[in-house]
Parts: C-alpha cells; structure tokens; sequence
C-alpha cells in the first residue's frame, strides 16, 4: 500500500509547478484527476521538441509530471460541467489549483464556496506572489520569480551579470513545498477532522530554496556578489580543470582540505593547514588554489574523482545530463521508472519519480500519462456516486 492510497485529488493544474505536486501524491497512490478545459488544455501538452508528441498532446516536457493520472475535460463556465465538477468536490480531499490571482474566485469556485460543499476539504491554491500583497493578481513564470527573488542575481559571473538558472528549478521547487503542505493539512486533518485553505506562493518557495543565503542578507542587508563556479574564501571548494574536462571539488573543512592536500600529495601543505585557524586558510586562498590547480591538470577528472573519494574529499567530474542519466549510481536507484508509454518511440522508456523510496509502499508509476479526456466516460459517470474511488 502506497501512502495516499484512499485520498482523491482534484487537479486543476497546468505548466510545471502545479502538476509536478500532484504528480508527487499520484505516485504515492492518491487518485488524481486532473481537470482541463477542452479549449485550453495544459499548455505543455504540445510545447516540446517533437511535433509528433505534441500532436498527441504528450510532449515529453508534460508527460513527466502527468503519469499516474486520470483525465477529465470539463468547460467549468458551463453549467452542464459545474455540475459535474461540485459532484466531484463533494467526493475529493484535495483540490489544487495554480491560475493567476483571483480567477477560480471569478468562477464562483474559491475555497469559501467550496468549504460549503465540503467542510473537510483542502484547498490548496498555488500562485506566483500568493494571495496578498500588491502583485497578488500579477501572473509569473519561473524565469519571471528567478528575477524578482534575487535568484537571478545570485547565479553567473561578475563578467556575465545576472543568469537564470537553467532547469525550472522554482517551479519544482514549489511543486515539492506544495507536496509537503498538503500532506501536512492531510494529517492535520486527521486530527481535527477540518479541511483548510493553503496559500502558497512561488516568490516564497523561491526565498525557501535559497535559505541560508537569504539569512545572510538579512542579517547583513546586502546581497553578495556571485562567484561562479568558485567559493570566493576557500580554494578547496569549486571547479578545477583536469587534463581532459572539469572537476568540481568540495573540500570545504578543514579535515576535507587537509585529506585534499594529502590525495594531491601535498603533504607540506597539508600540515600547514592542520594548524590554521580559519581566517589564516581564507588568506592563503590564492597561494592554495595555484597549489591545487598545477596538481589537477595532470591527470583526467576520471583519476580525480576516484582519488579524491577514496580520501573521502566530495569531489565529481563535470558530467552531462546524459552521462549522469547513463551512470551506475543513477542506474542503481529507483528514482527512474518506466514510464509506461507506449504512444511513440521517442517517449521516453523511463522517467524520474521521487527522491525517495520506503521499505514499502515507495513511490510507482504504474500508468502512463494520459491524452486529454482519457478517463471522461468513467469519471462522469460515476460523478454522482459518493465513494472515494472510480
């Protein structure tokens, strides 16, 4: 038995950060449906690199955190399919939702006219600024919060200027903090019986990736400058090039330097180190970091890696996504799983899951994502039956 076996969830999510929480709670076993309007589907449904996939509405940027999921197509501005809907309210533990502002309230379906139909449900509603404040009705994407939350500036080179961070990482970012409140408002419920309204903003999930930097900040009212790929105080912290590609080294103790002085063969240096007080380390950064480098570029990352860990210094080769796809260690755990489709042969075989698993009960794909209106027969008509499963 998976966790959420039991509890349904109304998925009226689109784009990345939505249906990722969703996805989290479908393979940990809650029946989510998701809902999307016939005339403007989930936009991602055709927004990948193959037009094929995109003509079946399964483009690989959507069916990564669309599988385990039913489809329903419902116009929730006509009457017909409201009715469908609140039946379905009345059925559900959670509703989840990621439009702008206010939109589901101009639609008459707030958490306030929902509460009536269902006192035990948890609302969750997933915006960009949240439900206060002066851009509470702005709308945002994840580059577009990268910006406004400092993010941005803290990525890149001095050189460069502010960079956004490449893979949507505020979008699943928030999808995961979206996860953990609902699971959360679900044992709370347990408790009192009552459901609640979550407000969860991407700005805010973005400051909570960032923690400890925004801590600094804080207590020092500015915001360091960014540093690429190098901590700017300790040289055994950051990339080096080796004779064939980049290593990135994390020496960032001074136990971790002194072992890094040791696998280098430094053995001058890393008694010099043994003695150090941290602000004497931060001063021979440079004269260490040459050190360090002359060193690395004799020998390939391969070498390096391995060395460096058997010295226990955290250290990897810069690999490609493809290369870390393709490596043993990924290889060997479950966060890839088949992926179930089956509808052209550039889906791919497997995707990624969870960054977890249990003893039992771990997270499963068990059915490939669907086509829009996949589950519309089913799902309609058993709207009006009262039982938590379809």
């Amino acid at each position: 038995m998976r966790a959420f076996e039991g509890i349904r969830v109304l998925d009226l999510t689109h784009v990345f950060a939505g249906p990722f929480c969703t996805f989290q709670l479908a393979v940990m076993g809650a029946d989510v449906i998701k809902i999307e309007s016939p005339h403007f589907p989930d936009m991602m449904r055709d927004e990948g690199n193959s037009e094929a996939l995109n003509s079946l509405g399964l483009s690989n940027f959507f069916v990564c955190q669309n599988s385990e999921k039913k489809s329903l197509s419902l116009d929730l501005e006509l009457g017909s399919d409201r009715k469908v809907f609140l039946k379905l309210v009345k059925t559900a533990d959670v509703l989840v939702q990621n439009y702008s502002g206010k939109a589901m309230e101009r639609l008459g379906l707030s958490y306030e006219k929902l509460k009536i139909i269902n006192p035990k449900l948890i609302y969750c509603s997933m915006t960009g600024f949240g439900q206060t404040g002066p851009k509470a009705e702005d709308p945002a994407y994840d580059s577009v919060i990268q910006a406004y939350s400092g993010l941005m500036e803290l990525n890149g080179l001095k050189s460069t200027g502010p960079m956004r961070v490449g893979p949507a990482i505020v979008d699943y970012g928030t999808g995961i903090h979206a996860a953990f409140a609902i699971s959360s408002a679900l044992y709370r419920r347990t408790v009192t019986g009552e459901g609640l309204e979550i407000d969860l903003s991407m700005l805010d999930a973005a400051l909570m990736l960032m923690t400890s930097t925004v801590s600094d900040c804080l207590a020092s009212g500015i915001s360091q400058p960014n540093h690429g790929n190098n901590h700017p105080d300790y040289a055994g912290y950051g990339t080096y090039a080796a004779k064939d590609r980049m290593i990135m080294i994390g020496a960032f103790t001074k136990r971790q330097l002194n072992n890094l002085f040791l696998a280098l063969g430094l053995k001058e240096q890393a008694g010099q180190v043994s003695g150090m007080k941290k602000s004497e380390i931060k001063e021979n950064n440079s004269r260490f970091r040459f050190l360090i480098e002359k060193v690395i570029e004799t020998k390939t990352a391969d070498h390096w890696e391995t060395k460096l860990n058997s010295f226990h210094v955290p250290a990897a080769k810069v690999r490609t996504l493809v290369e870390a796809l393709r490596s043993d260690q990924i290889r060997s755990r479950r966060v890839l799983q088949n992926s179930f489709l089956t509808e052209a042969p550039c889906h791919p075989k497997v995707l990624p899951v969870a960054a977890f698993s249990y003893s039992k009960g771990s997270p499963e794909i068990t059915r490939a994502a669907p086509r829009i209106g996949r589950d519309n027969v089913k799902i309609i008509k058993n709207a009006s039956d009262s039982l938590k499963k379809i």
